[in-house]
């Protein structure tokens, strides 16, 4: 049987100043091809889930990819193996495109070899298949809609080399059904191409249509009593 692309083994996050766990021993691999959608009620931790797949918050357990940790890879290294992209990147300063320069020059994107000017081509290439203009990569994050964030957002995380794990946390929660349709089939895709580093998504959604459309398998969430708090009820 062929080692898993992504492994989650008793992983469990306790929120800073709370004696229990939001979440607790919660542990599932991830295969070459795998669209794993994450299900549950709000308030379950799902967002702050995808912040410890990405080593973003404190956690127990061990995360692997390809077996090994983020910290044998290098913290820096492993996060751009294992991409992060959050629901509001509106967030965030500057411009998109100065965004993507810097994020171009760290020292674990380097062994790529990309230039930026290929990175920058092939971002505005996909932002413009979902129907994003140029223009809007030298405004303001805080200028743009929170459907545009997103794309770009996503469209700078498969531009630049080295994802191997793709973390989309409600990627078109605000698009329309056409362009949400255009972006899920891109994202798929992605794990088929031979030229795509990326061999898998861990995606949230709150949309059963979406999930179904998707997803190549479903893991739920589910809020406990007293202590139990949230655990895993399906992988």
């Amino acid at each position: 049987m062929p080692e898993a692309v992504f492994s989650v083994k008793n992983l469990t996050y306790t929120i800073p100043n709370e004696k229990e766990p939001l979440f607790h021993d919660v542990s599932f691999e991830v295969n070459k091809g795998d669209v794993v959608i994450i299900r549950g009620p709000s308030g379950c931790g799902k967002t702050t889930l995808l912040k410890c797949l990405s080593h973003l918050n404190v956690y127990s357990g061990r995360i692997s990819l390809f077996g090994k940790t983020p910290k044998q890879y290098g913290v820096p290294s492993y996060r751009t193996k294992v991409c992060y992209v959050p629901q509001r990147p509106s967030m965030l300063p500057g411009t998109p495109m100065g965004f993507l320069k810097t994020v171009h020059t760290f020292k674990s994107r380097q062994a790529y070899h990309t230039s930026e000017q290929d990175a920058i081509e092939s971002a505005l290439k996909l932002s413009e298949h979902w129907n994003i203009t140029s223009d809007l990569w030298d405004k303001d994050w805080t200028g743009l809609s929170g459907g545009e964030a997103q794309r770009i957002a996503l469209a700078v995380a498969v531009s630049l080399p080295g994802a191997v794990v793709l973390l989309v946390d409600e990627p078109t929660s605000a698009l329309d059904e056409a362009t949400s349709e255009k972006v899920e089939n891109s994202l798929i895709e992605l794990c088929d191409l031979p030229e795509s580093s990326i061999e898998a998504l861990i995606w949230i959604t709150h949309s059963d249509e979406q999930a179904e459309r998707v997803g190549t398998r479903t893991l739920t969430l589910e809020k406990g009593t007293g202590t139990e708090g949230v655990h895993l009820v399906s992988a």
